[in-house]
């Protein structure tokens, strides 16, 4: 087969004919001169409205140690947790779309590397239409990886896909180093960044689903386990039979391990509820914030709440729902949840498990759909998001507002492209404060107002009434007189009626 032809234009603007691997190696290049600018070189700057960051403190004092051996005995040498330090080779393919598509995959690929703290040294991008079902690149790609591998020194090959486990055990034959997929990568970081019970056991649910069908046995791995009173001759009691081998054993004690943690967060889920169930109680509306990764989630909520979440320039940051009283311009209470990040074929592992965290969305009354409108591919994240909220049933049906954030950093053209694309939409910067008050106007006018109007007496002794009127309820008219406080205000029906039955009846 013959290799596509690309046309390209050199400096002097001389047409240049040139391969689709020339091509490739070119996004390679790209890829790995911008992957430290994407998310680690560039830093993290904060506002005031981030608060003290104690948590990226302590992230960021167990990062890994550059120069040190992988392969120490003594871990502390390298760093407080016991990780390894990975020094790594990317690997994508170029199937179909542009090179500008390629590219941002394979550049995603490399921040995602990045913050699991691994070292990007080279990458491969191979142009055919589908994987090859037996090595992903196929037997010469594949042996190119190889010499690429042992002449940079890597330990580890990260795909830009997912990998059957046939797939990832040939390839690996064939490098002779640890081969990972975008799944295992995306899991890894996960597991790092967990902090909540809750949230440490979805991922580790998450990771034994991924785990289960990619066990692996040679040697005493494949004997069979014999039982009783067995001697060293092989008999006795329980020596009769096949017995079980001990990745069979593996596989029954993984099984059990997730019926457990399911068992775990089911238990989990009443206390949700409850919470859910009291401000639904109190009328309190909600608004939550999805988004792609590293797209300002956080750094939206610290601005609109002083939440003080941890923000840090690294993809899945934060994965710990958070929950926050915030206020509307006009005086109304309302919560602020944050939500996990998504990112371009999330492993439906994390949906599943994450499922129950997820469903703050499907129950709120107005969705902020964070973008980040200086990437190079704004699109792409809005439709990333929103299959896995079409995965939650009910979340397309909470009204939605694209809020393009880091308005700072975008292009205007970019802006007003995104604009044109999304009616409902809005223009912010979380760290500079630009957009954030047209964005609470939106907020308070969006959000669903107390229904029911009420105009009557309310006696001194039940304050607390008035006061909940005063949270949750519109208020037109107060006025304190001999008898008690005269309210006139629109209320949920609930509160209507708790008002009615203790209001002062004129004579």
């Amino acid at each position: 087969m013959n290799d596509p032809q690309h046309t390209v234009r050199d400096p002097q603007d001389t047409p240049v004919t040139r391969s689709a691997q020339e091509v490739a190696d070119d996004v390679v290049a790209r890829v790995l001169a911008r992957a430290g600018t994407a998310v680690q070189a560039g830093g993290t700057v904060h506002s005031s409205y981030d608060g003290d960051q104690l948590d990226l403190e302590e992230r960021t004092s167990l990062r890994r140690v550059v120069g040190l051996s992988t392969e120490l005995e003594d871990v502390t040498e390298v760093e407080y947790r016991q990780l390894r330090l990975e020094r790594v080779v990317l690997v994508g393919l170029w199937g179909s779309g542009t090179v500008h598509d390629a590219e941002v995959s394979l550049r995603e690929l490399a921040a995602l590397a990045e913050t699991a703290g691994s070292e990007v040294l080279d990458g491969l991008l191979q142009r055919r239409r589908s994987p090859d079902p037996g090595t992903f690149l196929g037997s010469g790609k594949a042996a190119e990886l190889a010499g690429v591998v042992a002449a940079v020194g890597a330990d580890t090959v990260v795909v830009d896909g997912d990998l059957a486990p046939s797939q990832r055990r040939a390839l690996e034959d064939i490098v002779r180093v640890k081969v990972v997929d975008r799944t295992a990568l995306i899991l890894d970081i996960f597991a790092q960044h967990a902090k909540s019970r809750e949230g440490k056991a979805q991922v580790e649910l998450a990771q034994l689903e991924y785990l289960l069908p990619r066990l692996r046995g040679w040697g005493e791995s494949m004997s069979r386990q014999a039982g009783g009173q067995v001697g060293g001759a092989g008999a006795g009691m329980g020596s009769r039979g096949p017995g079980e081998t001990k990745i069979e054993l593996d596989r029954r004690r993984i099984r059990n391990r997730m019926a457990k943690l399911r068992r775990e967060i089911a238990a989990m889920e009443p206390a949700r509820q409850t919470k859910r169930a009291s401000r639904r109680k109190n009328a309190i509306p909600s608004v939550a914030i999805a988004g792609y990764t590293n797209a300002g989630k956080s750094s939206l909520l610290n601005r609109l709440t002083h939440a003080g979440v941890l923000v840090e320039n690294a993809l899945f940051a934060t994965l710990d729902p958070t929950v926050r009283r915030a206020e509307t311009t006009d005086g109304r209470v309302y919560t602020l949840a944050d939500t996990v990040g998504f990112v371009r074929a999330l492993p439906h592992q994390l949906v599943e498990a994450f499922r129950s965290t997820l469903e703050e969305v499907a129950d709120a009354d107005l969705l902020l759909h964070v973008v980040d409108a200086s990437h190079p591919d704004p699109e792409g994240q809005v439709a990333a998001v929103r299959h896995v909220l079409a995965d939650i049933p009910g979340a397309m049906d909470v009204p939605e507002v694209i809020v393009l954030n880091k308005a700072d950093l975008a292009a205007p053209e970019v802006i007003a492209r995104l604009r044109s694309r999304e009616l409902h939409s809005i223009v912010v910067s979380a760290h500079t404060g630009e957009g954030i008050g047209e964005l609470q106007e939106l907020i308070a006018d969006l959000l669903p107002r107390p229904g029911v109007l009420v105009d009557l007496v309310v006696p001194y002794q039940r304050g607390d009434l008035v006061s909940r009127v005063h949270e949750h309820g519109d208020i037109e008219h107060e006025e304190h007189t001999a008898e008690g406080t005269a309210v006139r205000a629109r209320v949920d029906e609930q509160l209507a009626a708790e008002l009615e039955a203790v209001a002062v009846r004129s004579a």
